[in-house]
């Protein structure tokens, strides 16, 4: 802990600037050869190495790898009665903010006299959303990952999540799920849920596409079943960048600075500041609330492992910085933080002004909490709508049309080496 201080921007070394832009960036290729004979397992068995995997007594059948009905019924009873609450509001809000992503189901444009052309949008027939469980429990990204997909209008959702002891789903992540619209719920996490999706077997049918975070065994199997169906961006180690000048308030950035580093001892949490005696507050608001704090040999571990409390120059410095690291999480406590909107390149997710902390965003926002890390801001989105729908392209042509084109197809084709192209088009010509 006593590594957190603050350091200028400008006076980095280059191998501690580096450190900070990398992050943790998950490398999977150390458990690639772990993950790849689990594939190769389900591809040639199937629900026979879940079953192996789950470790099931004699006499228990695949049957027991899906959710049931009464089971749903029971989460909802066992769950309290404020977070049903909780889960609904934040439900209504992601819906309404993803049906507003919603675009036309077709628009074309006359291109020119006789020549139509446009586009479609159709979703996908059945998806997968991988939810994280196990030791702990994640209600909110199946809110997260189902949502978007019922309002794209895919036709079925199924979800895996690891089961905890007796074959037991955590309640309130099931009853996310299941006011979310899943319709099938299996007891698989890890390379098994992966794998199982991604190929198909009895029990878990094939989806068309893999979305959802998890640990790096998660990421490895989504890398290696990429082809076979689609997924979403990697993930990895959650991470927040904070932009703030002197206006902002030391103890929300403390507050904002801490909550990022209490998810996993990877978990980065920057801090790029014009004040210097603001950034010095920050750090000494940390570290006196650090001994008192639960998840402390988490939050330990992050701090001194990805985080940093920078001093920028100038705003345009700390700009220019925030867009290389491409954050997950952007804040900006500024002045006038919707003035710098514009001037946001490359983030994930961006959280402007003092009461707009990332936590609105993981839950009841509205906005998505499925985004990109490790600076893969730079070319993915976060999750939406558009993740679960596909647009393809269609042309009509006249008689016309076709012919003011003739020339240019043939002539293109032959420059090509395509001589069977070109007579698609001249054949249509030859007797007129």
């Amino acid at each position: 802990m006593a590594g957190l201080q603050v350091e200028y921007l400008e006076q980095l070394s280059q191998a501690r600037r580096q450190a900070i832009l990398s992050r943790s960036q998950e490398d999977v290729s150390q458990v690639l050869e772990t993950v790849g004979p689990i594939l190769a397992a389900l591809r040639q068995v199937g629900d026979e190495e879940n079953l192996r995997q789950i470790g099931l007594e004699p006499g228990c059948s695949v049957a027991d790898l899906e959710v049931k009905e009464e089971e749903i019924q029971a989460a909802y009873r066992a769950v309290d009665p404020r977070v049903l609450e909780a889960l609904k509001a934040a439900a209504a809000n992601i819906e309404k903010f993803h049906q507003a992503q919603l675009e036309r189901e077709m628009w074309a444009v006359e291109l020119r006299p006789g020549l139509l052309a446009g586009r479609l949008t159709r979703p996908l027939e059945r998806v997968g959303c991988y939810i994280p469980g196990g030791l702990a429990s994640y209600p909110s990204s199946a809110l997260m990952n189902i949502i978007p997909a019922k309002v794209a209008g895919v036709d079925e959702i199924i979800a895996c999540s690891p089961p905890g002891e007796g074959l037991a789903l955590n309640p309130a992540t099931l009853v996310a799920a299941h006011l979310a619209g899943v319709q099938r719920f299996f007891k698989l996490g890890g390379p098994w849920a992966i794998g199982s999706m991604a190929y198909g077997t009895k029990m878990v049918p094939r989806v068309d596409k893999i979305v959802g975070p998890g640990n790096k065994y998660v990421t490895a199997a989504k890398l290696l079943v990429f082809g076979a169906v689609d997924i979403d961006s990697p993930a990895g180690p959650s991470e927040a960048l904070i932009l703030a000048d002197e206006t902002a308030e030391a103890r929300f950035l403390a507050a904002d600075f801490l909550t990022q580093v209490e998810h996993d001892p990877d978990a980065a949490a920057v801090l790029v500041t014009t004040d210097p005696v603001l950034a010095q507050q920050v750090v000494d608001l940390i570290k006196a609330e650090l001994p008192h704090l639960p998840r402390r040999e988490i939050i330990e571990a992050a701090l001194a492992g990805y985080s940093a409390v920078l001093v920028a120059k100038s705003l345009d410095a700390a700009l220019d910085f925030a867009n290389l690291y491409a954050p997950e999480h952007l804040q900006v406590l500024t002045r006038d933080p919707l003035s710098l909107l514009p001037r946001l390149r490359h983030a994930g997710s961006i959280f402007l002004g003092p009461y707009s902390p990332v936590p609105v965003g993981d839950y009841a926002s509205g906005t998505n909490h499925v985004l990109p890390t490790g600076g893969c801001a730079r070319m993915f989105s976060g999750l939406s709508v558009d993740d679960f729908i596909k647009k393809p392209t269609f042309q009509h042509l006249s008689r016309e049309a076709l012919a003011a084109l003739k020339d240019t197809v043939i002539t293109l084709a032959e420059a090509e080496g395509l001589p069977l192209h070109a007579r698609a088009v001249a054949e249509r010509f030859r007797y007129a």
